[in-house]
């Protein structure tokens, strides 16, 4: 099942999410669902709250990236917590599908270690680079509740985003996938 993606606005998007309970839902179905929601718009990368669930699960799929680390990066995770973030910071221009048409520089550590259940609820810890921390950084983010555009530190830039992200509140952006805009 595709979801409509959640944008900008939207409360969930701002809340710290909550703990999964094992078998409280169907993980697996919900991560299949996830998978498809974000093949679909065309993304690397989709929290649970960009479709309006405020539980803490993502999933990542790099493996459309070609550059040999990320041939077989296609992961769940369900409720993790970020260790450790380590290494030289690094600027990379990232988007985000619950914020479309934006894209901002972002810097973020290079190495990043994460506790995590996967779909079996199997619990892993692992640390990742380059990337792959990128994205997983970007999306555990999500689940606290922190958008990309909340590290752009210029006042300037904060002043041109205001007006954009506004927009993207009221509908006036285009995207290639089914969105769902803030109730009010």
């Amino acid at each position: 099942m595709i979801y409509p993606i959640v944008v900008f606005g939207d409360p969930v998007l701002r809340k710290k999410a909550s703990d999964i309970e094992k078998d409280s839902i169907d993980v697996k179905k919900l991560a299949e669902d996830m998978f498809e929601t974000m093949e679909g718009a065309n993304g690397i990368g989709l929290a649970a709250p960009q479709i309006g669930k405020p539980i803490r699960m993502f999933v990542v799929d790099g493996t459309g990236i070609e550059e040999e680390e990320m041939k077989d990066f296609r992961k769940v995770f369900i409720n993790a917590e970020i260790l450790d973030e380590t290494g030289e910071e690094w600027k990379f221009e990232e988007g985000c599908l619950s914020i479309p048409g934006i894209r901002e520089d972002v810097s973020r550590n290079e190495n990043v270690t994460i506790k995590y259940f996967d779909e079996e609820w199997v619990a892993h810890q692992e640390t990742f680079d380059g990337m792959r921390a990128r994205i997983i950084q970007h999306e555990y983010d999500h689940i606290e509740g922190v958008l990309f555009t909340d590290y752009v530190v210029s006042p300037l830039k904060k002043r041109l985003l205001k007006s954009k992200l506004a927009n993207v509140s009221k509908g006036k952006f285009k995207a290639d996938y089914r969105t769902k805009l803030p109730t009010k």
